[in-house]
């Protein structure tokens, strides 16, 4: 892999994956919507080229495609429109990168294997997804899979870290960096997965590499699952907050989504702070190598430092 396209390079896993492949000697497009964001997270990379372009433009991906190997899919979009904009984002890729003759690299989530009984979820797990969104991420792998295009569906849990403002622990940590009043949304005792996004990247750039890892799926878990009493542990010892962390509920979940359309669509996917879905990564482990696995304590003293310096 020579060059790279980073659709969503403004956001969290983006931000990590072009990171990574620049520390690889790949060249970068950083693909988003917000120009400023982007010029202020490349403007001084040699190897980076900044394209602020819309990826539901099927003409300004075609572009921005031109020359690359593989196009990583990082863009997210707010819950409330998954269902227009995430179906006519993977059409729009798809045709891309058949026009361009790039392989398609998918970050993707938990969602679409719905509830499980077992310990750890492998690749080969039947996915049943029981929520809107679960099944809208699944049928985004299925028209993936059905294309002629060589793909990568790369699941991983939720998401922390440097520039990942678009996820459940970041407003956390942000407000115990900034000493204003926290919310912890879930059980503070029940163990879940979060990855921190360079330790994500790290493995997906991996995969993107090779030649024998596409037309699959692939899961990426965290460190090991973590308790919220654990997180405000490290919090509390990096950052010396004293005050007490809500803890937000289904119930109040609910409650705001009676004015506030993301909170509606939250609601849903609430399941996962009860009933968890843990990765199993021995696919990964027996054909690739060690999963980059950085610990919560380094990786959230990492963000938080993020976080005091670009914030």
């Amino acid at each position: 892999m020579k060059k790279a396209l980073v659709l969503g390079a403004s956001g969290g896993i983006g931000y990590a994956l072009v990171r990574e492949l620049n520390n690889r000697g790949v060249d970068v497009v950083a693909f988003a919507r917000g120009k400023e964001k982007l010029h202020a997270l490349y403007q001084h990379d040699t190897k980076v080229t900044i394209i602020s372009g819309d990826a539901l433009v099927e003409r300004e991906v075609i572009e921005a495609a031109n020359g690359v190997d593989v196009i990583f899919h990082a863009v997210s979009f707010p819950y409330q429109d998954w269902d227009e904009k995430h179906p006519l984002c993977m059409d729009i890729l798809i045709r891309a990168a058949n026009i361009q003759q790039a392989k398609i690299a998918l970050v993707d989530n938990i969602y679409a294997y719905g509830r499980h009984s077992k310990l750890e979820v492998s690749e080969e797990a039947r996915k049943e997804p029981h929520t809107k969104k679960g099944k809208i991420r699944l049928a985004m792998e299925q028209t993936l899979e059905k294309s002629n295009v060589p793909y990568l569906i790369v699941h991983m849990p939720d998401l922390y870290g440097p520039n990942a403002k678009n996820t459940i622990l970041h407003e956390t940590i942000k407000n115990v960096v900034q000493n204003k009043s926290a919310n912890y949304v879930g059980d503070l005792k029940v163990a879940r997965e979060f990855i921190f996004t360079f330790d994500g990247a790290k493995a997906m750039v991996e995969l993107a590499s090779r030649k024998d890892t596409y037309n699959q799926s692939w899961n990426i878990p965290s460190a090991h699952p973590i308790t919220g009493e654990e997180i405000i542990e490290i919090l509390r010892n990096e950052t010396g907050y004293k005050k007490s962390i809500r803890i937000v509920s289904k119930k109040m979940i609910f409650l705001l989504g009676l004015f506030q359309p993301f909170m509606r669509e939250m609601v849903e996917m609430m399941y996962l702070t009860e009933d968890p879905v843990i990765l199993c990564g021995k696919k990964y482990e027996s054909k690739i190598g060690p999963i980059p696995r950085t610990t919560y304590r380094e990786g959230i003293k990492e963000t938080i430092n993020w976080m005091i310096e670009k914030e």
